[in-house]
């Protein structure tokens, strides 16, 4: 037998950093779809987990809420909230602020599209309660079961 025979063979994996960073990346994604199936499949009535997208959702909806999306019980009247509605919107705008160069460039577009979105229906929505009001005789009050289809109510 030679030396050489006996001596143990060391190899080095030159791609060692790649596969690691490879695998990372696979157990990322797996816990990604992992996390997004158990919402899909958690019961009835349970919460979704609590992360940024559900945060910016939560706003978000109560944002849209107070630009009427739905209806009085009692009167069938679209509500509106303004004020609510604004700060929501504010709420977004800050936590655009507090988090820049800390999110992703996916939460980066979805933030910077839902607040533009709710910008534009803010506006929007208080364009036409200021007509509707301008429209609306000095001390009358709007009544929501009449006028426009729907109606408006304001609250403060």
């Amino acid at each position: 037998m030679s030396p050489d025979d006996e001596a143990p063979k060391i190899q080095v994996d030159t791609d060692w950093k790649a596969e690691a960073q490879a695998e990372k990346e696979r157990l990322s994604k797996q816990e990604a779809e992992r996390s997004s199936s158990d919402a899909k499949d958690a019961p009835p009535g349970e919460l979704p987990p609590a992360d940024f997208k559900g945060l910016v959702g939560l706003l978000a909806s109560q944002a849209i809420m107070g630009l009427g999306a739905y209806t009085d019980p009692k009167t069938g009247g679209v509500v509106i909230d303004l004020v609510g509605s604004k700060f929501a919107i504010d709420l977004l705008a800050v936590i655009e602020e507090k988090t820049s160069g800390n999110l992703d460039e996916a939460e980066v577009t979805e933030l910077t599209q839902i607040l533009a979105e709710l910008r534009t229906r803010f506006v929007q929505v208080a364009e036409a309660v200021a007509q509707q009001q301008a429209n609306t005789p000095a001390g009358a009050a709007i009544d929501p079961t009449k006028g426009s289809p729907g109606g408006v109510i304001e609250t403060p």
